[in-house]
């Protein structure tokens, strides 16, 4: 009888071992990146619980967009790192908005500290960017030709800093200016591309009109990373695979554009769902398309 329990409880051991096992074998499948904008208020209540979920969800990579006062969501730097690697998450990309032409050695040492490979800059820094909430648009001042001098000067502080410097679209910049220049065309045709290239968004390319397969065939090699995000039949942000955009027909292209990492981002959710169940979605959208 002793023999016998001893021997069934061994079974239910080895069982045990065997089903926790295929589970870990499963979540460490993980693939992907997350922009951690996409749960910028989750990250403000509680940045490790929301780091933890983003893991779980089955991403891989993250790019962050909460940097104050030398810190990574309230984080240091070395705090970031070591709390991202522990969850098996790896930082590759920083948004950093607040970026100025006096604040970014600082800046770019704390984004080297935590470990990200890719300083991004988000949007025109210095007070260019002009966000005119009344009309829900973006535009920016000072010309695409001052813009390209500043990315340069940054461009070339990062690679000191031992990072790579990344613009990252909206639509705006599609969209010839008051002097007929198209911004984005300017800066890919007027920087170097050994010290600035681009995050390309592809909602806000497919939101402008135009086509990202047609930019990486004229300047390929360019986009380092992509923004994924969905647009929906009302114009809107939507998780991956629940719009419109035809990811297979870009994701084709990847080798072309020059892409080494992608970052699911979702800027508002909609009819009640909430980030974090987005960025699942978004996740399963990934696999069913092909991303890996």
């Amino acid at each position: 009888m002793k023999n016998m329990l001893v021997q069934t409880t061994l079974k239910l051991i080895i069982v045990s071992l065997f089903i926790a096992g295929s589970f870990i074998g499963y979540s460490q499948e993980k693939f992907g990146g997350l922009a951690l904008y996409t749960v910028r208020d989750d990250m403000d209540i509680d940045p490790i619980k929301t780091l933890q979920a983003v893991a779980d969800a089955g991403y891989k990579y993250i790019e962050s967009a909460g940097y104050k006062d030398g810190k990574f969501y309230n984080l240091s730097p070395a705090e970031f790192k070591k709390t991202v690697l522990k969850m098996g998450l790896h930082p590759i990309s920083a948004h950093q908005s607040s970026v100025t032409l006096d604040n970014a050695d600082t800046m770019m040492a704390d984004v080297k500290a935590a470990g990200f490979q890719y300083f991004v800059v988000p949007i025109p820094p210095m007070g260019l960017f002009i966000y005119d909430q009344e009309n829900n648009t973006m535009s920016m001042t000072g010309g695409a030709a001052n813009l390209a001098e500043i990315i340069t000067t940054l461009g070339k502080k990062a690679k000191k800093a031992g990072l790579k410097l990344l613009y990252h679209n909206h639509d705006f910049e599609f969209m010839p200016d008051e002097n007929g220049v198209v911004t984005i065309d300017y800066l890919l045709e007027n920087t170097d591309p050994e010290i600035v290239n681009f995050q390309m968004d592809l909602f806000w390319v497919t939101k402008a009109g135009a086509d990202p397969v047609a930019y990486f065939e004229k300047y390929p090699g360019r986009f380092k990373i992509w923004h994924v995000k969905d647009l929906d039949d009302q114009g809107r942000f939507a998780p991956v695979g629940n719009g419109n955009i035809d990811f297979a027909r870009i994701l084709a292209q990847k080798e072309l554009s020059g892409m080494k990492h992608y970052m699911v981002e979702q800027d508002m959710t909609f009819d009640g769902l909430q980030p974090l169940e987005a960025i699942r979605i978004s996740h399963l959208g990934l696999k069913k398309i092909g991303f890996k």
